[in-house]
């Protein structure tokens, strides 16, 4: 059908009024929706129309039928897991990425798409601290950019695999509280649930360095070839920092690759006053920051930066005839250093979000974010019915009632069903936790205090 642009123009001025409404007034929807499991597809026919629809009908539509089924992650009450905010400015870059469907296979397929990427990721890198040798690039998820660190470690010790696929016994170590996209990303390269080594942690959930480096000379005295050692800035239950230093100093010691997932946590290295817990993650093969968690841009945007990209070229170049182009040593083909051929231009919505806040603006978030968590850890310290059940780094706090399980289900339970907040939880040391994680834009001061004394007044019910 021939598109009317008068009327697009018309339908996309109310979609950009109804936006600009729902960031500024997110609140007024309950966080977690209410309704039961395939209700949303039951609302809506099984196959799809013969003829084209107005807009009017697709809108009308997705207010009736999709914004129910939706939980709303830019909600100021959306507590768990790590928040994610699609900020104003970040949306309207998405917006003019999606107008412009541009598609960064390599660079003449759109040098804005690969250039804007190295600038953007450049800026972040030096607000990071991190040395000018990082080459960075631009993944969906931490799960996919850990997946490329860790098929780059096994470039760097089995550089054959390439070609016979991997000989057995390559071993690779992290944590017991690392994320589950590292087991997973191993298990996708072949390296196998048996050559995953979890180590223990100490009593703030952080590596054990002495434990780590045992397990590398137990697994070499018996005939295996340790490859790879993943590290965490802000483990995903806790928001523990491993010990770093020593890590890369082992990794070194040992011939190593060191990936350090930072997803979450690695934004707080722009704050001088974080940057001590980060000492050492300059020395890792490769990172990962995602800014979709804590860097106010919607999903997806993980920021993959590796300081042996030639490694990585290397395990991931393959060019077919059809996407040979002319040589340039400052044409970046992004489809070199890694799975993905096509690219989508999330960098632009990055950019404007740097752009926007500046650094001294993203600094000014972070702190308050972390301010508010450690108040509410005092206010939980003071209360004798709860107990706090980790540090508290960053922006996150683990807490439990001093009672069962069940009883911490409950409560968990009750929260999310008010509607007004949305709490995560997890399992330390075989107990039931709940999480509180700051770290949405539009949430304040206020909104952790009331999400606190609704917690209490639910302790009391119970």
């Amino acid at each position: 059908m021939k598109e009317d642009f008068e009327e697009f123009r018309r339908v996309a001025h109310q979609a950009v009024d109804w936006i600009a409404d729902y960031l500024e007034n997110a609140r007024r929807y309950p966080v977690l929706p209410r309704l039961k499991p395939g209700e949303l597809m039951d609302a809506l026919p099984g196959c799809g129309p013969e003829q084209g629809e107005p807009y009017e009908a697709l809108l009308a539509d997705f207010e009736r039928v999709v914004l129910p089924a939706v939980t709303h992650w830019n909600h100021p009450g959306y507590l768990a897991y790590f928040a994610c905010t699609g900020s104003p400015p970040a949306v309207l870059g998405e917006m003019l990425a999606a107008a412009l469907n541009t598609n960064g296979i390599h660079w003449l397929t759109s040098p804005a798409v690969v250039e804007l990427e190295q600038v953007t990721l450049g800026w972040l890198r030096q607000w990071l601290g991190l040395p000018a040798e990082f080459f960075g690039e631009i993944f969906d998820t931490a799960s996919v950019s850990s997946l490329h660190a860790l098929a780059a470690a096994r470039e760097m010790a089995d550089p054959e695999a390439r070609e016979r696929g991997a000989r057995p016994g390559l071993i690779l170590y992290c944590s017991e509280q690392a994320h589950s996209s590292i087991e997973k990303g191993a298990l996708v390269l072949g390296i196998g649930r048996q050559h995953i080594r979890k180590i223990p942690v100490d009593a703030e959930f952080r590596m054990r360095a002495d434990a780590l480096e045992q397990a590398i000379e137990r697994d070499r005295a018996a005939g295996l070839r340790p490859f790879c050692i993943v590290a965490t800035a802000g483990t995903t239950s806790t928001t523990s920092v491993d010990p770093l230093e020593a890590i890369a100093d082992i990794a070194e010691r040992h011939d190593l690759w060191l990936h350090v997932d930072a997803a979450y946590a690695g934004a707080a290295a722009m704050l001088p006053e974080k940057r001590p817990l980060f000492r050492g993650w300059e020395r890792a093969h490769s990172i990962v920051v995602n800014a979709h968690k804590w860097l106010f841009t919607p999903l997806d945007l993980s920021a993959f930066y590796c300081r042996r990209p030639d490694v990585l070229r290397r395990a991931f170049s393959l060019t077919p005839e059809y996407l040979r182009t002319a040589e340039d040593p400052r044409a970046i083909n992004l489809m070199d250093y890694g799975v993905p051929l096509g690219r989508r231009f999330r960098a632009l919505k990055f950019w404007f979000v740097l752009r926007r806040m500046g650094r001294q603006g993203i600094i000014e978030a972070l702190r308050a974010h972390i301010g508010w968590a450690q108040e509410l850890a005092r206010w939980i310290d003071e209360d004798s019915r709860f107990e706090r059940v980790a540090p508290v780094p960053f922006s996150v706090v683990c807490f439990r009632l001093r009672a069962g399980d069940e009883e911490n289900r409950q409560l968990l339970e009750r929260i999310n069903r008010s509607g007004r907040f949305f709490l995560s939880h997890t399992e330390l040391n075989g107990r039931y936790v709940l999480r509180i994680a700051i770290g949405n834009l539009g949430t304040t001061r206020q909104d952790v205090r009331e999400a606190w004394e609704l917690i209490q007044r639910t302790a009391d019910e119970l």
